[in-house]
């Protein structure tokens, strides 16, 4: 491979203003990473108001209406404020270099759709100080909890919902552009790396859902205001609407969370084994499969509502068949790490953790998907363990595992090692202190949102907050880590990790402000076995 880089910035702009206006696909990715770690903070604030409430029964720290809000902007604000904007910025930063792109398709597009985000939460966090608090109903808002019952800042919500879905719309539009037209010549669609894949495929799913949240969300509005009845039974509507509008949604947008993560772990297991990835049409295929099937799912989360047994039996059925490409996923991983020559580096530690809990995760979402077995969970702590693993040491282990692999690329120094395995043992520790007790608890029949609870809950509860606050302070790491790296350390190669392949390391250590001025020279491997 040879690449020519141009390294001399046109920025007209400097100071504060120059980040405003910004239109470099680096600096807006570094923009999505900065307030993705600001909200993550923000709801782990919520969940340990959360777990300290649940430290033993009784009500100690707020008042359930208050506990109830802070359930809901906790969902809303990791969901939406935490997990995606840092995907996003994930794919700003590394979608064109994967693909010898000099920046994104529509860079000021990007900009906006980034600048969107602020606007959007510092709307949401605004409920919380107006008349009557903030959303209150959970973070899937269900009717008529978030439209007859709903607080008066219930329209605030709604906007901000629309703004964040604008954003997320706008942000995948322009990543398919870029993927699509943008690519190195030479560069065929089964040459690109894995992460470049999940996101082309993540953003067609944004494309097809967020509307469908942009409408139900309009649809509570005009309940609430103009005296519509979608979901009102006394009108004629009806509530259960409102699920099968959400979850068909909702489903998706779980895989929306997770599909980038499966391409970051396919990045760093080869890496680090030494060795090219396993199957890499079968996870193409396998990724492109969970995207399609995801919309055939939805009503797994509805089994209780009274749905008709054929319904049922369907979603169960489809719901257990998507565990199939899945488990590719996972046997590719484990073949790709079989007789490899393995390193346990930082960015490894998260990505095999992510495959052993992420995996648990997949196997109580199997128990759920059976449906008298699901009659036991459903809202209890069972479902709470099952999509927190999922997206904990699922979706954010991935992320802190990119974020740990690709800061030499960023700052051109490596990630201090030490203080990296502390923050990898004590968030490996923290999470499961948390999560694994809610198992046993949900199965021993302790509800969801509830601020008190029975004695007998009392030892699980214990465990789960004991661990929450480790899991929460354990992440101060990550910034002290971040921060040193950008300060300095032990100066990065453009190749720091020996097993790394993609266009991403021809550039120099830090990565030049611009890059890619003239598309690099591009060898497809068209007859490697890793891409059979």
């Amino acid at each position: 491979m040879r690449t020519d880089l141009h390294s001399d910035a046109h920025t007209t702009s400097s100071g504060l203003m120059r980040w405003l206006v910004t239109t470099n696909h680096k600096e807006v990715g570094t923009l999505y990473l900065i307030f993705s770690c600001s909200m993550l903070f923000v709801g782990g604030l919520m969940a340990l108001v959360i777990r300290a409430e649940l430290f033993q029964p009784g009500l100690q720290f707020v008042q359930p209406e208050f506990f109830n809000q802070m359930t809901t902007m906790h969902g809303l604000i990791m969901v939406f404020g935490a997990v995606m904007p840092a995907f996003v910025g994930l794919a700003n930063w590394m979608v064109p270099l994967q693909i010898g792109a000099p920046d994104m398709a529509l860079p000021r597009l990007n900009n906006f759709s980034f600048w969107l985000l602020p606007v959007a939460f510092g709307m949401l966090l605004s409920t919380l100080l107006m008349e009557g608090g903030g959303p209150n109903f959970g973070w899937t808002f269900y009717a008529p909890l978030s439209t007859t019952y709903a607080p008066p800042s219930t329209n605030f919500f709604i906007l901000s919902i629309h703004l964040a879905g604008i954003s997320s719309i706008l942000g995948a539009i322009n990543i398919i552009a870029t993927i699509l037209n943008m690519r190195t010549p030479g560069m065929r669609l089964m040459d690109m790396s894995l992460f470049v894949w999940t996101w082309l495929i993540t953003a067609f799913l944004l494309i097809a859902v967020m509307p469908v949240l942009a409408g139900v969300v309009t649809m509570m509005l005009l309940d609430i205001n103009f005296g519509t009845s979608f979901f009102n039974a006394a009108g004629g509507g009806d509530p259960v609407l409102f699920q099968h509008l959400f979850w068909f949604f909702g489903h998706p947008e779980v895989y929306i969370m997770i599909l980038p993560a499966f391409g970051i772990v396919s990045l760093i297991i080869p890496a680090f084994s030494r060795k090219r990835l396993f199957g890499y049409r079968s996870m193409v295929y396998a990724t492109a499969s969970i995207a399609i099937m995801s919309f055939v799912v939805w009503a797994h989360h509805m089994f209780t509502v009274g749905l008709p047994l054929p319904a049922q039996l369907f979603f169960m059925y489809t719901t257990m068949l998507i565990a199939v490409p899945t488990g590719v996923k996972v046997f590719n991983w484990v073949a790709t790490l079989f007789q490899g020559s393995i390193s346990f580096e930082v960015p490894m530690l998260f990505a095999l953790a992510f495959i052993v809990q992420f995996t648990i995760g997949g196997l109580s979402g199997v128990m759920l998907a059976i449906v008298p077995a699901d009659f036991q969970y459903h809202d209890t702590y069972f479902v709470v363990a099952h999509f927190h693993y999922v997206l904990v040491p699922g979706a954010i282990f991935a992320i802190i595992a990119g974020i740990y692999y690709w800061l030499p690329k960023w700052t051109g120094f490596y990630p201090d090692e030490t203080l990296g395995r502390w923050h990898f043992w004590l968030s490996v520790i923290g999470v499961n202190l948390t999560f694994f007790p809610m198992h046993f608890s949900g199965l021993a029949g302790m509800p969801r949102r509830i601020p008190d609870y029975a004695l007998q809950f009392a030892d699980f509860n214990m465990i789960s907050s004991v661990g929450g606050f480790l899991f929460g302070l354990s992440q101060l790491l990550l910034i002290v880590v971040v921060v040193r790296c950008v300060r300095g350390g032990r100066p990065a190669p453009e190749k720091p990790w020996d097993g790394a392949e993609g266009l991403e390391w021809v550039v120099p250590s830090p990565a030049p402000s611009h890059t890619f001025s003239t598309p690099p020279e591009f060898i497809p491997e068209r007859d490697s076995p890793s891409r059979s």
